[in-house]
């Protein structure tokens, strides 16, 4: 990033969550003189996505979500996707680990923990798959040490509470890695920032909305600012102007008028949780238990009973139960979507409609359902399971990609996208899954796309302080992979095989 004083700012960061405070650290640490600014629209970091109770907290690793090991034509499972998430979780696990021993963080435990991560299949079909999928992922080394087992009794070991009053004929499987962990990444977005706020030519504002982005003469940017409690208008000029601003990164690209964002839709999925705080059954679940997702639905809807720390207590979350709602954000409003709706991409968003019957009426079911019909959905995971014990909270809301395909006019992307103007001057991260737990490999990426030039020049060293394996494949290299693995668990406190 050549040194570029023309703005008010080097960079401005819109949106104060895990994913920009991410890349605010990266960019002190690579070249510190650099002014940076954080626009955030609500009162505070870490409100929308980023909030602990607004995503799972799995610190995604691949291990337990089985929407990553799809099963081929052959009947053989696919685990190319599961070892890109793996190795990209390692990234995080050894930058989160550089922060700790400079002091950047102070306690690993203030925002990670150990948990086993877990995969919970009930039926005979569903048992042969999980059981083709340990095979295949057991004799990789990314995958060392996962367990699996097909007895009550070991399983319940395992996790007592999915076992217990379950029939003991019923068919289950299961898999564990002890290596899985829970990450509140709200606290840790607040770690990074207090951090950031010790950094000179730092600075962050609240309650201020971007209302609008203009190219300016010199190839940076102008960026239109209110503030949400004064209603006072401002402009902010900046060099680089960065999007991580969740949902609402769609609705702004859209406003910058860069051609690279023609095309783009969202499509919003909600979610609701349920949760215990009830210590008595809290504390005698360690684990995150996922299960396999009904046909044509999301991946975010992928059941799960989790395991938590929260606030400093643990807790048992169980869901997402999936709906819909035209949102872009939890604090959002109900005309983001007709608003994003534009020549561009309306026909991509038709396209997606009639081509996705089962998501739509997955989505519609979810969306019917009663408390009862969730209830039954936990008692599959927790037979036991007393109704008192636990309150319902609304989950995050998620913004699915749509983007251009030429076969089909338009396709429903389920993971990350980064969209950026052909001089690398605006950038904007789109989509959702595995969104925070791969924060790091998502900014690495983005600057060696997007900065290219600074990175070869000048910052590879600084990225292989900070990133040790930066550079190598550790899907190939095994005593790599043992060394980092063991090295960074010990800083952040977590098991190992």
């Amino acid at each position: 990033m050549a040194d570029n004083h023309s703005g008010d700012f080097d960079v401005v960061l819109v949106g104060a969550g895990i994913m920009s405070m991410t890349l605010a650290t990266f960019l002190k640490e690579l070249q510190p003189h650099l002014r940076i600014k954080i626009l955030e629209r609500l009162e505070g970091e870490a409100q929308e996505s980023s909030d602990p109770w607004n995503n799972a907290g799995t610190g995604h690793a691949a291990n337990c979500e089985l929407n990553y090991t799809p099963q081929r034509a052959d009947g053989s499972v696919d685990i190319s996707r599961a070892l890109e998430v793996n190795v990209e979780f390692d990234m995080s696990r050894q930058f989160w680990s550089y922060l700790l021993r400079k002091g950047a963080i102070e306690r690993a435990d203030s925002f990670i923990h150990p948990v086993p991560h877990m995969s919970f299949v009930i039926g005979a079909d569903r048992q042969a798959f999980l059981k083709k999928r340990h095979a295949a992922m057991s004799a990789h080394h990314c995958y060392r040490g996962m367990e699996y087992s097909e007895d009550h009794k070991q399983i319940s070991e395992w996790a007592p509470l999915i076992m217990e009053g379950r029939d003991p004929g019923q068919p289950v499987a299961a898999t564990r890695m002890v290596t899985g962990s829970d990450v509140n990444y709200g606290a840790l977005t607040t770690n990074l920032l207090n951090y950031l706020r010790r950094q000179d030519g730092f600075s962050i504002e609240f309650s201020q909305a971007v209302t609008g982005l203009q190219r300016r003469a010199d190839n940076g940017w102008t960026l239109d600012v209110k503030d949400e409690k004064t209603h006072a208008k401002k402009t902010i000029g900046a060099r680089y102007v960065f999007l991580g601003a969740g949902g609402a990164a769609l609705t702004l690209l859209q406003k910058s008028g860069i051609p690279e964002a023609d095309g783009f839709a969202g499509f919003p999925v909600s979610g609701i949780w349920l949760r215990s705080g009830q210590q008595e059954i809290a504390t005698r679940h360690m684990a995150k238990v996922y299960g396999m997702a009904a046909s044509g639905s999301p991946p975010m809807s992928v059941p799960h009973l989790d395991t938590r720390y929260v606030d400093g207590k643990r807790w048992l979350l169980f869901g997402p139960f999936a709906g819909f709602s035209t949102k872009f954000l939890k604090h959002g409003s109900m005309f983001d979507l007709p608003l994003s709706l534009r020549p561009d991409n309306l026909l991509q968003l038709l396209a997606v409609a009639r081509d996705n019957l089962p998501l739509e009426e997955y989505l519609v079911g979810q969306v019917l359902q009663t408390k009862s019909h969730r209830f039954d959905a936990l008692r599959e995971f927790y037979p036991g399971v007393d109704e008192k014990d636990w309150e319902f909270d609304v989950a995050g809301q998620r913004v699915q990609i749509i983007r251009k395909d030429m076969a089909r006019t338009g396709k429903l992307e389920f993971g990350t996208e980064i969209v950026h103007s052909a001089d690398s001057t605006i950038v904007a991260l789109l989509g959702a899954s595995p969104g925070a737990s791969t924060a790091v490999w998502i900014m690495v990426h983005m600057l060696e796309t997007c900065f290219h030039e600074e990175l070869v020049g000048h910052w590879v060293p600084k990225l292989k302080e900070m990133i040790p394996s930066y550079g190598q494949d550790l899907k190939t290299d095994a005593a790599l992979v043992e060394r980092v693995r063991k090295d960074t668990a010990e800083v952040l406190g977590l098991h190992t095989v």
